[in-house]
């Protein structure tokens, strides 16, 4: 087994599907880490490589540049929240894994390095929305009893709400799947959308 913080030695020959998977999410890890710590502008490509343990070949081939890695991040948390097929999750489950997303200690860490940077990158601040936040408004507008886009923007606004501001904050711990799908079904009977408690 590697040490801590050391990249185990890779196998020679083709990867498999899930080391391609797994190299892909080391990644991404190195890079929020980074991102996170310093700031968007002031992490290269150099030091992802580094960071990774990989070569830059390897982020250029999977990803791009530095902003599409940053991009990927983004996407990788919307894929986890939005995993399951819409046919299998309701309203209240996709509230639910939403909530646990987009309160994880990465999602916050990227949503205030979004904040810092924006005025510096308005094209990636636009890129971040509309593969964030009017990606999930769109999950949610697609799970409601009828399609109503200002509704589905209130739920998502409730689904962040006071405690994703107190976690931007540093004022409080991210929820367990427990607490999230409290915080969820709470969001949802505010807007009418679940029924009362005790009914």
């Amino acid at each position: 087994m590697a040490a801590e913080g050391v990249a185990a030695p890779r196998k020679k020959g083709r990867p498999t599907d899930a080391e391609r998977a797994q190299r892909r999410d080391d990644i991404l890890d190195a890079a929020v880490g980074l991102f996170v710590a310093r700031g968007f502008a002031q992490v290269t490509l150099d030091d992802i490589v580094a960071e990774a343990h990989v070569t830059k070949r390897t982020i250029y081939g999977y990803f791009g540049d530095r902003t599409e890695v940053f991009l990927a991040a983004v996407e990788r948390l919307r894929l986890r929240a939005l995993r399951r097929p819409s046919s299998g999750q309701d309203l209240e489950e996709l509230a639910t894994e939403i909530v646990f997303a987009l309160h994880s200690d990465e999602a916050i860490g990227l949503h205030r390095l979004m904040i810092t940077e924006a005025h510096r990158f308005p094209d990636l601040a636009t890129r971040f929305y509309r593969d964030g936040p009017q990606a999930y408004i769109a999950a949610l507008n697609g799970r409601l009893p009828e399609p109503d886009l200002e509704l589905a923007q209130s739920v998502f606004a409730l689904l962040l709400g006071e405690p994703h501001r107190q976690r931007l904050l540093g004022l409080r711990a991210g929820p367990d799947p427990t607490e999230a799908a409290a915080h969820a079904a709470a969001a949802l009977r505010r807007l009418g959308l679940a029924p009362a408690q005790g009914t």
